[in-house]
């Protein structure tokens, strides 16, 4: 399983990468795997579509 996290792409940075500003659920590696997203907890949120968080058995 991938560890993805949030990470805001500021414009100046995004004119340098090519893409749009916002927040992007990023690889450990720092691939860019979804997004744009309008805020942090959207981003969040499309991480947790993408990879649900564990739950623990009984």
């Amino acid at each position: 399983m991938q560890i993805l996290s949030p990470r805001q792409v500021k414009t100046d940075e995004a004119v340098r990468l090519g893409v749009e500003s916002g927040w992007y659920a990023i690889k450990v590696s720092g691939t860019f795997v979804s997004g744009p997203h309008e805020s942090e907890a959207d981003c969040r949120r499309k991480i947790d579509e993408i990879h649900p968080p564990l739950t623990k058995k009984r």
